[in-house]
Formats: C-alpha cells, sequence, structure tokens
C-alpha cells in the first residue's frame, strides 16, 4: 500500500476557492478511482485554516502513477493557478505495518 500526503497552501484570500477545487478532486477520485484509490480524504490545519492536506492510500505503485495521469488531476492542476502560496508539498510513504 502506497500512502501519500500532500500540503497545499491558499495563497491570502483564496481559501474559498481553493477548498472548492480541492473538494471536486476527492468527488471526481470517487467517481473514477474507486478501488484503486482506497483513501483520498481532504483536511483542512486546525491551527492555520488555509492550510489543507490530503491522505491518500493506493492499491499499489500502479494506481498512484495512473492518478497522476487522470484527466481531473490535469484539471485540477490547471484550476490551482493563482490559488496556492506556494508549490504544494507531497510525501510518499510505503506502509510496513497496520490494523
Amino acid at each position: 500500500m502506497i500512502t501519500v500526503v500532500a500540503r497545499l497552501q491558499a495563497a491570502p484570500g483564496k481559501e474559498s476557492e481553493l477548498r472548492a477545487v480541492l473538494t471536486e478532486m476527492v468527488g471526481n477520485v470517487k467517481q473514477h478511482e474507486a478501488g484503486r484509490v482506497t483513501a483520498y480524504s481532504l483536511h483542512t490545519s486546525d491551527a492555520e485554516p488555509a492550510l489543507f492536506m490530503f491522505y491518500e492510500q493506493y492499491a499499489d505503485a500502479a494506481a498512484l502513477e495512473a492518478h497522476g495521469q487522470t484527466d481531473h488531476m490535469k484539471a485540477m492542476g490547471a484550476q490551482l493557478k493563482g490559488l496556492l502560496a506556494g508549490r504544494p508539498v507531497i510525501e510518499r510513504y510505503t506502509q510496513i505495518a497496520g490494523v
């Protein structure tokens, strides 16, 4: 299982717009990638409401690679222009134990 944590900081005044784009992405993943994406949840920081975080789990590396090539991922990338305060921070983890 592959886990990805992605952090995205909204540009000042763009929090609501960014939230809408990211929330739409969750719906697209649910609709188009069910089964290969085992978890895809969006969070906001309690301490910093302009900081968003995706927690993502993929069945395998192929599912993660396919996710990056989807039309909805490409569309989201285009929608992010002007909404972010900087580049997203993406971390990838491989599960070694769990319940």
